[in-house]
């Protein structure tokens, strides 16, 4: 059942934009990432979420998507996500950033797989214009915006391949636009005394 939610818990560039994402639904995504676990407890995050259109058109423009295909414009038009859910960290309870990236990376695993469950997806969306993210959503000097949460209802077709040892792992899509994405097999990343 978890291995289920893990493998539909995918990064997804397109979304029913007739679909809103409630600011209940984002909430539920935010208390499942505040339990989840901490270095050395500080919990440093702190998570702006936006829902309301004209904020969620606002912080679009400042994401950039997919750099693994180039050629692409993505999301494509009118298929822009619904919501987004921006992690930042409060340098007034720790000022070194570095410090808690393992962190960022728990919340916003957890807060997809939570999307997941809700029926959404999402996308963790690492390439942004931070210091304009800060300006656009008004938020103070002490809060650095370190990753941006897509979130609303995927309309895409994500497939998972399994990559033969030593072949490329890059994502790609086909000629339907279908996306695929190879994974290493097991046996070649298991490492283990023999």
């Amino acid at each position: 059942m978890f291995k289920d939610l893990v493998k539909a818990n995918r990064s997804y560039r397109g979304y029913d934009e007739s679909r809103r994402v409630t600011r209940e639904e984002l909430l539920e995504m935010v208390d499942c990432a505040r339990l989840a676990a901490s270095s050395v407890n500080m919990q440093p995050l702190r998570y702006y979420i936006a829902w309301e259109k004209d904020e969620v058109d606002r912080i679009q423009p400042l994401t950039g998507w997919a750099k693994g295909l180039p050629d692409l414009e993505l999301p494509h038009k009118g298929m822009c996500p619904t919501a987004f859910i921006i992690i930042c960290q409060d340098t007034k309870v720790w000022e070194s950033l570095a410090r808690f990236q393992k962190d960022v990376g728990l919340a916003a695993q957890t807060i997809l797989l939570a999307a997941t469950e809700m029926g959404l997806g999402g996308c963790m969306i690492g390439s942004f214009q931070a210091g304009e993210v800060r300006r656009a959503l008004d938020l103070p000097e002490h809060l650095a915006p370190m990753l941006v949460v897509a979130i609303g209802k995927p309309a895409e077709r994500i497939v998972l391949t399994e990559a033969a040892e030593g072949e490329s792992v890059a994502y790609y899509r086909d000629a339907d636009d279908v996306h695929y994405v190879p994974k290493r097999a097991l046996k070649d990343i298991v490492l283990e005394r023999k």
